[in-house]
């Protein structure tokens, strides 16, 4: 997909169909605070292809993990901890190459000199 073309956007009746659930398991999510859709002007619960992939990861984790919704509450913060984690950690990795990089071409120069 490139920058300019819409991402696909589903209203709740398709993203349940597509995701196996019913509507109203996806109302009670949203409540929880388990995913948080986009709204329409008119209000309509409008899902990504980001949340539908949450979706199924929550569902994952309860049918074939066995984990109740407690449980995947956590494993959601923990996923994003993760992933808040790695990004500090690459930006530093980022920061770290370029402090050597300058630091390697001062030293050349300072030999040279």
């Amino acid at each position: 997909m490139t920058d300019w073309e819409p991402e696909s956007r589903y209203v709740i009746s398709i993203a349940a169909r597509i995701v196996g659930i019913e509507a109203h398991t996806l109302r009670y999510y949203e409540k929880l605070g388990l995913l948080q859709p986009e709204r329409s002007s008119g209000n309509i619960r409008l899902y990504s292809e980001d949340d539908i992939s949450r979706l199924r990861y929550i569902k994952a984790l309860m049918c074939d993990c066995g984990i109740n919704l407690a449980g995947v509450e956590v494993a959601l913060r923990l996923m994003q901890r993760i992933k808040n984690l790695q990004e500090q950690l690459d930006e530093m990795t980022k920061e770290l190459e370029k402090t050597i990089e300058t630091e390697t071409i001062e030293d050349i120069e300072w030999r040279e000199g």
